[in-house]
């Protein structure tokens, strides 16, 4: 057996087993899942008329639209913190200790996490764009082609995120400091333009909204699915993506690679 066909067989079990945990306890999906839900229609049954205001005073119809990418990337960023915590478990239980001492593909465990959350957090994303579509959210115009790329962005943030709470579980003691590591990845999209305009910000804060990884990613969603003008904010996105993915690859590379704790 080569050792592609070694690394992908080892990887694809290590991914079988993650994805059978996450059925057998679907409690922490189902909690982080909670959150963009509950945010999704406290602010366009609460706020929304008010926060309407902040995009030109369309009524909660157009907020709704407003809102929805925000909520899809909020959604991933919370999904991978069960990430985190899942590396962090697997570390302090023993169960690494365990596969350095078998005959199995170094990589597969982490790999077996990383795609293992990609699909977690498309899955998380299409109940929570089911949520929106039952309350009014409508992409009529756009095209089955921006469809595809809509989602292909969504799995490209889903792919850095993860591999960043892979490192973030790698480093933690235990799950629960994993799952307060990893925070940020939910708190992040709060602090972009997933609710208002960046430009409806006050001065000070407007550079910490616009120069962060979701603005660009959550304007790009917007563009593909509303018609909204993307501009830069692509490739903007795509290169914090790919930037984001590289470093927590080779972070989490290297903390795993390091003797057991």
């Amino acid at each position: 057996m080569s050792s592609l066909s070694f690394a992908v067989r080892d990887s694809s079990t290590m991914l079988r087993r993650n994805l059978l945990h996450a059925r057998r306890y679907p409690s922490m999906t189902l909690n982080l899942l909670l959150t963009p839900v509950m945010l999704l229609l406290l602010f366009v049954y609460i706020f929304g008329d008010v926060m309407s205001a902040g995009i030109g005073g369309g009524g909660r119809s157009d907020y709704i639209a407003y809102l929805v990418p925000g909520i899809l990337m909020l959604t991933i960023g919370g999904t991978t913190i069960g990430s985190a915590v899942s590396v962090a478990m697997d570390m302090t239980e023993g169960i690494i200790a365990r596969f350095r001492t078998m005959p199995i593909h170094r990589g597969s465990v982490l790999i077996g996490h990383v795609v293992g959350s990609v699909i977690q957090c498309v899955m998380s994303v299409v109940l929570v764009g089911a949520v929106a579509v039952a309350i009014g959210f409508r992409a009529t115009d756009a095209t089955a082609v921006e469809w595809l790329l809509a989602l292909g962005l969504l799995a490209l943030v889903s792919l850095a995120l993860t591999w960043i709470a892979v490192g973030m579980g790698l480093t933690s003691p235990n799950a629960e400091a994993a799952s307060n590591n990893a925070m940020p990845l939910m708190v992040l999209p709060l602090l972009s333009s997933a609710f208002v305009p960046v430009d409806a910000m006050p001065g000070w804060f407007q550079p910490i909204a616009e120069y962060q990884p979701f603005t660009p990613a959550i304007e790009t969603l917007r563009g593909l699915l509303l018609g909204t003008e993307i501009g830069n904010n692509g490739w903007i996105a795509v290169a914090w993506c790919l930037a984001l993915a590289l470093l927590g690859y080779f972070w989490s590379k290297s903390l795993f690679q390091r003797d057991p704790k």
